[in-house]
């Protein structure tokens, strides 16, 4: 079994991650180059030069940031995907403060969704939400839980069986399908469950009960309602860490586009950029990636087997383009974001920046809107001119009621691609052929949500990069595939230690354990049974004018029980069955009250577990 990270979020050593030379190399004959400068690559710069070391950063876009970078037009910032600041993991949160510190803004989280022509609050209020739906609908929705509850799919390989399972098929048409379809572009059906599994650890009823007991015995952070942000965007953050990269006489290179990677054998000898329309050589002893693996591995010469050339091509993303929209009006509506769950309208979400920050937005009488099309690199939205994007965008807005289409002043449209990994039906044996050749490389890590083809967040894409410069310089051995693997990502930090935990788990494991009634029945009917008969041979021992006129009561529901001699044998058997009637019955009673608190809490469960979920998609 694995061993799972470390409280601080970072992983412990593991003898099963990729070979790496040797990490007592002295430091002047170190060459690190890092493919990418996003914040998995600009974060192993940044830990690289507080080291001593010089890397060669390079970017082929003409920004840094990658997936987390800033956009600018006519002096209005605009966050590609929107990026909240919270984590779990003690490092990333200290790089955060010791690059930005001051320039962090706490913001309030607000969002709804849109779906029906109506607006739902998010987190889902229940009032909200069923006069939203209906009552009619909400029926609907329940005896539809109910129904999958009793008969779930067997197996779980895809999204919808996943999400069918836990919410029932009516609940994922209305708020998984559309919009998990709009991100993705493939069918619910052909999206691998893993997707979600990673998301959003599957919740017990012992996880609820355990979050039942625990409240009065750990601090809760609130990180849901409440978030950090760069006071201009996550782009501001990764300016910082770019600069300072460069303060330190490490380099930083933009627009400097990866053509090939020369190795030979298990190592890379250098990389071929393409800049300023002339190629250059870049040799070097060490090399950390967050280029996608598919593009690193088919960039590669000679290539690698064949059957690695395939694996990588079958690796596939998704894209998406943000229609950002100048409004003249100064106040629209409270929202950080909206999700568009309504299939009537081919915007996925709309961002509001200047509830993000109100620096955002250079003229306070303005408002900032990004409207997000996910869609496929070459396809149709990808392909559609700029122009027509933003009176696309004009005219959804006014559909959804939002803000009218006379109101926009202004727009433009900036592309992202290759934004998320695609985890269709078989990627995961793709990217199992593709880890297993870039592993035998000697002196190269991958590195970020690409080039480990995972989706993970900002702060794990940091946390790989951490990893990476730990393994090339100390001498660990952290896998950093298994990054956002055991860790689960919540949005809460509990203070209670992991031992603790454990402990009070397997103590609420026996106390909430079924009660065997025969087990239970035959116990209580036995010492019944000899109570009674010791009782009647005392009595009849003992004597007297009266011998046990008490006790002959009972001859009212024990017909023919005597306090005699021959009375204690009958006695013995009334005993043995009317205990066995009491300790049975209760073992009934109290599995029926069990199992109708469980069936509360797991309810409840499953209402969390949406509001989670429905966080991460």
């Amino acid at each position: 079994m694995e061993a799972p990270p470390d409280r601080d979020g970072s992983l412990p050593a593991d003898a099963s991650g990729p070979s790496l030379v040797d990490a007592t190399r002295e430091p002047a004959e170190r060459r690190v180059v890092i493919i990418g400068a996003g914040p998995a690559g600009l974060t192993a710069g940044r830990e690289i030069v507080r080291r001593g070391l010089r890397p060669i950063v390079v970017e082929k876009e003409a920004m840094v940031g990658g997936l987390a970078r800033t956009e600018t037009f006519k002096g209005f910032h605009f966050d590609m995907g929107g990026h909240r600041f919270f984590t779990k993991v003690a490092e990333v949160n200290k790089i955060w403060r010791e690059v930005l510190g001051d320039e962090f803004l706490r913001r309030a989280r607000v969002s709804r969704i849109y779906y029906d022509r109506r607006f739902f609050h998010y987190p889902l209020r229940p009032l909200n939400a069923l006069l939203g739906l209906g009552p009619r609908q909400a029926v609907l929705i329940l005896l539809s839980y109910l129904r999958w509850q009793i008969f779930p799919h067997r197996q779980e390989h895809t999204f919808e069986q996943w999400v069918t399972n836990r919410f029932g098929r009516r609940l994922f048409q209305i708020f998984f399908k559309s919009y998990t379809e709009k991100i993705w572009g493939i069918p619910c059906s052909e999206l691998r469950a893993e997707w979600a599994a990673q998301r959003i650890k599957n919740l017990s009823l012992k996880a609820a009960v355990l979050n039942m007991f625990l409240k009065p015995r750990r601090t809760i952070k609130t990180l849901i309602e409440e978030f950090d942000y760069p006071r201009l965007g996550p782009g501001m953050m990764w300016n910082a860490v770019a600069a300072e990269i460069r303060q330190q006489q490490g380099e930083v290179r933009l627009e400097s586009d990866v053509v090939t990677l020369r190795r030979t054998g298990r190592r890379i000898d250098g990389i071929v950029v393409s800049a300023v329309g002339r190629e250059e050589m870049i040799p070097g002893t060490d090399f950390i990636s967050s280029m996608p693996v598919s593009e690193l591995v088919q960039k590669m010469a000679p290539p690698p087997p064949a059957p690695v050339l395939q694996a990588a091509r079958r690796l596939s993303h998704r894209d998406f383009l943000t229609v950002c929209l100048i409004v003249n009006r100064p106040h629209l509506f409270p929202d950080n974001w909206i999700y568009v769950h309504s299939p009537g309208v081919a915007v996925g979400r709309i961002q509001n920046f200047r509830s993000w920050s109100p620096d955002m937005v250079p003229d306070p009488t303005k408002t900032s809107l990004g409207l997000e099309y996910f869609c496929t690199e070459g396809d149709a939205i990808w392909n559609t001119p700029d122009a027509e994007l933003v009176e696309l965008g004009k005219r959804e807005l006014e559909h959804i009621g939002v803000v009218r289409a006379a109101d926009v002043e202004d727009g433009c449209v900036f592309r992202v691609p290759k934004a998320y990994p695609i985890y269709d039906a078989g990627y995961a044996d793709s990217l199992a052929t593709v880890r297993e050749f870039v592993d035998g490389l000697d002196n190269l890590q991958t590195i970020g949500r690409n080039g480990l083809h995972r989706y993970n967040n900002q702060d794990h894409a940091m946390l790989t990069g951490l990893l990476a410069v730990r393994n090339l310089l100390e001498g660990e051995r952290n896998d950093l595939w298994r990054v956002n693997t055991e860790q689960e990502y919540h949005e809460e930090v509990s203070d209670l230690p992991p031992r603790e935990l454990a402990e009070l788990e397997a103590e609420l494991g026996q106390i909430f354990d079924k009660l065997d009634g025969i087990a239970l029945g035959s116990a209580v009917g036995a010492l019944t049974g000899v109570l009674l008969c010791l009782a009647t041979l005392i009595l009849v021992f003992k004597g007297g004018d009266d011998v046990g006129r008490l006790l002959g009561l009972l001859a009212q529901y024990f017909p023919g029980y005597r306090v005699t001699a021959p009375g204690s044998l009958l006695g013995l058997a009334y005993g043995v069955v009317s205990g066995f009637a009491v300790g049975w019955g209760f073992a009934v009673v109290r599995n029926a009250v069990l199992f109708l608190s469980m069936a509360i809490l797991q309810r409840r469960a499953q209402l969390h577990l949406l509001r989670r979920f429905l966080e991460f998609i």
